[in-house]
């Protein structure tokens, strides 16, 4: 009697690993420009006001993901996607950037950095709550790590007097804004493409933010050529390309995971404010951003049944669940 053939198991086994590959460098590349874009945004928003340095980034992006879709011809997505980006649009691309950028102006970097970090916590909040994440131990382990290595960074770098009220207010309602964001994001991943989910979202974002068009117009006209080419940067790099690959890694994974990734954001901010500025880090800024790492790492680990290593789950777009956000 012949033995049976196994094609099957192995064939699709190799293909969720591909999937899983891919997902995994696009949410690094995602998280590598995040943290560039600290860098760009001081130097941008010493010429531009934050809703004018909003307006700019987020016409740059929509430009740059407008000439890739008509190259592509993604065309329109489905109506049952339009509300996700909706609320994505006006949540994240919109109401997050500019109120980030108006808290940094009234806190020091160490307290900004350490308010904003409760975003993937309420990430994985409103995942579990409204789209039915799981919240395994080592997610949660590893969310308490790198939020403790964030809590550190922040502590380190934080002045003496430099933060206000209302700064650490809008910093929350920024983390609130991405968090809302996100978690209103993932629903419309399962029925449109990431480039469209991501090209609308900033056309949605633009939206909201042209009752700034005056100042940005007028802010422009004096503003250095440095500052306005690291507005037009963060626009294509840190906006266009890196809410696509984010969107990519999202379709592809749970919100939670995706939110406990960008934990790795803060630690990236050190190195290239070091290699960049010339901003040399204490030790205990470095061993805030180490913990950060690890607690990445240890959120992304996938744990052992004997000698099978029992993948993260992941699926392509078209299967998500199809569950809409409050």
């Amino acid at each position: 009697m012949n033995a049976p053939r196994r094609t099957h198991a192995p064939r699709r086994m190799d293909t969720s690993r591909r999937t899983e590959l891919l997902a995994a460098g696009a949410a690094t590349v995602t998280v590598v420009l995040w943290a560039s874009a600290f860098v760009s945004i001081r130097s941008a928003g010493a010429a531009y006001s934050p809703g004018a340095l909003a307006l700019g980034r987020l016409l740059a992006g929509a430009l740059a993901l407008g000439v890739i879709c008509l190259v592509r011809r993604e065309g329109w997505p489905p109506r049952s996607a339009w509300r996700g980006i909706a609320i994505s649009g006006v949540l994240w691309f919109g109401f997050y950037m500019v109120v980030l950028n108006w808290g940094e102006q009234q806190v020091d970097a160490g307290t900004a950095a350490l308010v904003v970090n409760i975003g993937p916590i309420l990430i994985a909040l409103l995942g579990a709550r409204l789209l039915g994440d799981a919240m395994p131990p080592r997610l949660l382990a590893g969310m308490a790590v790198s939020f403790a290595g964030a809590v550190t960074v922040g502590l380190s770098m934080s002045g003496g007097g430099g933060s206000s009220v209302l700064g650490v207010v809008l910093c929350l309602l920024a983390a609130v804004g991405y968090a809302g964001g996100v978690v209103a994001q993932k629903p419309a991943l399962g029925r449109a493409s990431a480039l469209q989910v991501t090209t609308f979202g900033c056309l949605v974002g633009a939206v909201v933010c042209l009752p700034f068009a005056g100042q940005l117009v007028h802010e422009a006209a004096d503003a250095p050529v440095s500052a306005t080419l690291n507005m037009v940067y963060l626009g294509i790099f840190p906006t266009a390309l890196a809410f696509t690959t984010w969107a990519y890694a999202l379709a592809r994974t749970t919100a939670s995971r995706m939110g406990a990734t960008t934990y790795a954001v803060p630690a990236l901010v050190v190195l290239m404010s070091w290699l960049a500025l010339g901003e040399v880090p204490g030790l205990l800024t470095l061993a805030g951003g180490a913990l950060c790492l690890a607690g990445v790492a240890v959120s992304r680990s996938r744990r052992r049944a004997g000698r099978t290593l029992v993948p993260e789950a992941v699926s392509e777009p078209h299967a998500e669940k199809a569950t809409d956000s409050a």
